[in-house]
């Protein structure tokens, strides 16, 4: 190997180790919450659509909570999520947040979270499902982000 080429080659190799690292760094989503990046627009596309069973990750405000309900997979929180940013286009989305998997969240109205689910369509915007790790593998991992703090 020639000379000019092995500083060439450890220049690359340097050139992709930094940008590996770049894409691991925590991101701002507009919401608040460092490390995790939503994006409310594919929310509202599923919802306009009518589409269902579609991954997203959506950040907002906690508009209302709905309480503790028992389900057939267990203790569900319920929370009506209003979508931040022009992207969200004033849409709100209810969350169900399976406690059994991520124990209680403390929220509260007005607060800033982000989550990471499965979207359902509704025509009142739809439902944010399995915002938690899932046991069979079937889903990603979804979360719900609250001052800086995964549950999943």
């Amino acid at each position: 190997m020639t000379d000019y080429v092995k500083p060439m080659r450890a220049a690359s190799g340097m050139l992709a180790i930094a940008l590996g690292l770049s894409a691991c760094a925590p991101s701002d989503n507009g919401g608040g919450s460092r490390g995790a990046t939503s994006d409310n627009g594919a929310v509202y596309d599923a919802w306009r659509a009518a589409r269902s069973h579609v991954e997203v990750t959506a950040s907002g405000s906690v508009a209302r909570m709905l309480g503790t309900r028992r389900g057939r997979s267990g203790n569900h929180e319920g929370f009506l999520l209003h979508l931040s940013g022009s992207a969200g286009r004033g849409l709100t989305v209810r969350v169900e947040d399976n406690v059994d998997f991520t124990g209680p969240i403390p929220l509260s109205e007005g607060q800033n979270v982000v989550v990471r689910g499965e979207y359902i369509f509704d025509e009142r915007g739809g439902i944010v499902h399995y915002t938690h790790r899932d046991p069979r593998g079937e889903h990603m991992s979804g979360y719900v982000l609250v001052d800086g703090k995964f549950y999943q």
